[in-house]
């Protein structure tokens, strides 16, 4: 049986209007354009992320494997959305080891993570190492009052300023692009007078 967190996005026990699940939802249909090959959905949740990969892009991908720590949402995963290019098993986003794990990917996607993650530079480790050269990393975090300082929810460690944020990528990957989120709409520049709660990027890992 799944706790409610209080964070905890599933789907089948939401109002389909809900705002946060639409907001989840629209950064997974943004993510579909990059996606190909073998994909990660690194902190997977529930699933449906996972599966909603899997579905609309068969085509492209040849598998997509979702991992999360939680025992019970990754059983919850493999009951509610199976499919047969999708795989869902626990891990450790920060696990030193996490490529001898789980291999390489040509894409990874991972939705409001890090903000929860005490061991910053280890996750980013892993993004890096797991990604296949020339591969495309995904990541959104909401914005807030910066490393180290008290933010509003219980269960992040800390919320970044949007200059920390680009900070995380721009000197580690060959090609980096940012863009905001607001509810459903995702931009790649801010609008006058909109305030953007999340961003997210989007990284191009060079060939070498």
């Amino acid at each position: 049986m799944l706790e409610d967190t209080g964070e905890r996005v599933i789907p089948k026990f939401m109002d389909p209007l809900n705002p946060l699940l639409l907001e989840h939802i629209a950064r997974y249909q943004f993510a579909l354009n990059y996606l190909h090959g073998r994909v990660l959905d690194l902190s997977c949740g529930a699933g449906y992320g996972t599966h909603m990969i899997a579905k609309r892009c068969k085509k492209m991908i040849s598998e997509v494997i979702g991992i999360d720590l939680d025992q019970d949402v990754i059983d919850y995963a493999k009951g509610e959305y199976y499919h047969p290019q999708s795989k869902y098993l626990v891990a450790d986003a920060t696990y030193s080891h996490l490529k001898e794990q789980l291999g390489t990917f040509d894409c990874i996607v991972s939705f409001e993570t890090i903000e929860h993650i005490e061991d910053e530079q280890a996750i980013l480790n892993n993004y890096y190492q797991l990604l296949k050269p020339g591969g495309t990393l995904i990541v959104s975090t909401p914005f807030g009052e910066g490393r180290g300082k008290p933010c509003g929810s219980p269960f992040h460690v800390h919320q970044l300023t949007e200059e920390e944020f680009r900070h995380l990528f721009i000197d580690v990957y060959e090609r980096t692009e940012f863009f905001y989120q607001n509810g459903v709409v995702i931009e790649p520049v801010q609008r006058e007078g909109v305030h953007y709660p999340l961003g997210v990027a989007v990284c191009k890992k060079g060939e070498d």
